[in-house]
């Protein structure tokens, strides 16, 4: 499935607005951080994680001393500014982890009239909101290629530090390929435009040891819909290939057959691997395809819990 967008007059430079609009997130993330902050509140009930404390190395937080307790934990230094005893807890680092990929390439820039955001925009809030949520359930996320998984409470800040200085990544449109522990679950967030024969190494490598995972599609209305008329000129705009496509009324129907043949063999290969398939589209809130996701997460836990398939 070629990565390609329409336009409807062909003085438009191919694809430089969106490679130049992939290139200037950086400026826009601290509007999408306090955004994803805003939509990870709406998922506090949402996720039933771990508790935070448990057998780590790194500090997580002081609570009151508990009668029965051993005196080893009382950290004497906290509790002599206070009139009661404090103990020093430590965030949860056991084996499982989620590791997010976010899609940053040229494609994931579009925007549409009908659209609340870009695609990328929406990914980067949608994977934040995600991240904190699963933190403040008691779970450690990472940045695939980026950052290991971590439990820290300002894990929205330093993913958005994180991929503002990664340029490199703006030209993957894929996640690394690399096989996750069995307890390990892949989190990728993309317009998945790319070919699935191209999707599938990536996929069943990150899987490869029974890792569970969730892809949530990214599109826009228009994406969808192909509303276009008249006489048309599809670009690709990572690669600057041009094809005019003539009556774009009459090649819609081709499109559309084609975009869900795509979707098919993308869902099919979801579910050979034990995934899961979400599609979101730009005009309909982040809160409500991020509630969907942690649904589903929390769902293939209760399921591996329990041993089922």
């Amino acid at each position: 499935m070629a990565r390609v967008h329409v336009l409807e007059h062909e003085t438009r430079s191919p694809g430089r607005a969106e490679a130049d609009a992939a290139l200037g997130l950086a400026g826009r993330l601290p509007r999408l951080v306090l955004e994803a902050r805003r939509v990870a509140a709406t998922l506090a009930h949402g996720i039933h994680g771990r508790r935070r404390a448990g057998p780590g190395e790194s500090f997580w937080q002081f609570r009151p001393f508990v009668q029965g307790e051993s005196a080893s934990r009382i950290d004497w230094r906290r509790s002599a500014r206070d009139d009661r005893l404090y103990v020093r807890e430590r965030e949860w680092e056991a084996a499982h982890a989620v590791h997010l990929w976010i899609d940053r390439s040229a494609s994931m820039a579009y925007r549409s009239d009908l659209a609340q955001a870009s695609k990328v925009e929406r990914a980067l809030v949608l994977g934040l909101a995600l991240a904190d949520a699963l933190v403040e359930g008691g779970e450690r996320v990472g940045l695939m290629g980026l950052l290991p998984p971590r439990a820290s409470r300002r894990i929205v800040e330093s993913f958005a530090e994180a991929l503002a200085a990664d340029r490199a990544g703006i030209e993957e449109g894929l996640p690394p390929a690399r096989p996750l522990a069995t307890q390990e679950e892949a989190l990728i967030v993309s317009d998945f435009l790319t070919p699935v024969d191209a999707i599938a190494p990536a996929i069943e490598s990150l899987s490869a040891r029974g890792a569970r995972g969730h892809l949530v599609m990214i599109v826009d209305p228009v994406e969808e819909t192909f509303p276009f008329s008249g006489q048309a000129v599809l670009e690709d705009v990572e690669g600057g290939g041009r094809l005019r496509v003539g009556d774009a009324a009459t090649w819609g129907a081709s499109y559309r057959a084609r975009l869900e043949a795509h979707r098919g063999a993308l869902s099919d290969l979801a579910r050979r691997r034990g995934w899961t398939l979400t599609l979101h589209r730009t005009d309909r809130p982040a809160s409500e395809v991020a509630l969907r996701v942690i649904t589903l997460i929390g769902a293939a836990r209760d399921r591996f819990a329990t041993g089922a398939a």
